[in-house]
């Protein structure tokens, strides 16, 4: 079920996520559904989005779920960056939609991590997907694009559609 998005400024958005243990699968798959679904009317209405974490729809819980080609679903992520290679880049978000951050973050990154069957995996991403996941494991700690950008004047609106 498509769920509401927390905007920028609701308090919940700030907040740490708790880990997901093995007890929780069950009730996660109701979870990951309402995000997927989500997800998907967020793109249909603004043709952007590539992934949502858990706690913008109001679940405090370290869960990650992305979309490109199929869907992935991280639980507990850690991330590790192999080198110091930074890029710098307008970043956007679904709690924030037509507001673009100007950031740095790592142009590579390896994700550790368990699926819904428990299991341990790790993903290595490099450029946009290294951003995307960056991005959203931030949603895991309580921070926000915004809080992340590079100088007082990073803030920009993107131009509206017609």
């Amino acid at each position: 079920m498509v769920q509401p998005i927390l905007l920028l400024g609701d308090p919940r958005l700030y907040e740490n996520s708790s880990p997901v243990s093995q007890e929780d699968l069950p009730n996660l798959r109701r979870t990951v559904e309402d995000l997927h679904d989500t997800l998907m009317a967020f793109r249909e209405k603004y043709h952007a989005g590539r992934a949502i974490a858990a706690p913008q729809i109001g679940v405090p819980k370290r869960l990650i779920y992305m979309y490109i080609d199929r869907p992935v679903v991280f639980l507990n992520p850690t991330l590790e960056f192999p080198d110091p290679e930074r890029m710098e880049l307008l970043d956007d978000c679904m709690s924030f939609p037509g507001l673009l951050v100007k950031v740095e973050r790592y142009r590579r990154c390896t994700v550790r991590c368990r699926d819904l069957d428990w299991r341990e995996c790790r993903f290595t991403f490099e450029d946009d997907l290294s951003e995307l996941i960056q991005h959203e494991y931030d949603h895991l700690d309580g921070i926000l694009a915004t809080m992340r950008a590079v100088d007082k004047r990073s803030l920009f609106f993107k131009p509206a559609s017609r």
